[in-house]
């Protein structure tokens, strides 16, 4: 399978990329790493399962070069653009290359789904970025591809992967999550394209439901 992970230099994205490159079960994928400066991974250059391509993605013309002969895009970044142009960029992308299953990063709280004072808080904290990360969950809805869309919480650096995934019509369930449960979401995605497919998931450790602020 060839999997293209766009803001391939993200702290999620080279976690991603380290399990796929080590862990057996991933042996058949290629992966294709789309960033804006391409020497930040150099230490994948001469891999013979990676290529690296320097990829903005506000450049349409880079995006769909990227998406070349895909099955599968990641795209590690939430979009914060006005227009979103980034997440027009690939659904335009992926429909002229074939390209059927994108997995999309964005923020918890887009449905008003986070309860309590945390929920008011992290409300408070993201309003400026809400409306753009809404529209940007609408337009994958829109799309006719099989999408995910990832409502990540307040990411921390603990090395447990542990998780609790709620749905669109859910309360979010805790408040942190490390960045290796959101890599192994992903990861999941890729075994199983099926998982997830067409659902906006809420991602988070349970442990840390009830608290008013993230924890780290």
């Amino acid at each position: 399978m060839n999997l293209l992970i766009l803001a391939a230099n993200g702290q999620i994205a080279r976690i991603v990329e380290d399990r796929i490159l080590k862990e057996k079960k991933f042996e058949n994928i290629h992966l294709t790493l789309g960033l804006r400066n391409a020497n930040r991974l150099s230490a994948l250059k001469n891999n013979p399962r990676v290529t690296l391509l320097e990829t903005d993605l506000d450049n349409a013309a880079e995006v769909n070069k990227a998406m070349a002969g895909q099955d599968m895009v990641f795209t590690a970044v939430v979009d914060h653009d006005a227009n979103n142009t980034m997440t027009k960029n690939v659904i335009a992308a992926a429909k002229a290359n074939g390209t059927t299953r994108i997995i999309s990063t964005s923020v918890l709280g887009i449905y008003d789904e986070v309860p309590g004072e945390f929920g008011r808080w992290n409300h408070q904290m993201i309003a400026s970025g809400l409306p753009t990360a809404i529209n940007a969950d609408k337009l994958l809805a829109q799309s006719g591809l099989t999408y995910t869309t990832l409502r990540l919480p307040w990411l921390n650096d603990r090395d447990e992967v542990k998780y609790a995934i709620t749905t669109r019509h859910e309360p979010f369930n805790g408040v942190s999550g490390s960045r290796q449960s959101i890599a192994d979401v992903v990861l999941r995605i890729v075994v199983d394209p099926a998982f997830a497919a067409n659902e906006s998931i809420g991602i988070a450790d349970p442990a840390t439901q009830g608290e008013d602020r993230p924890v780290y």
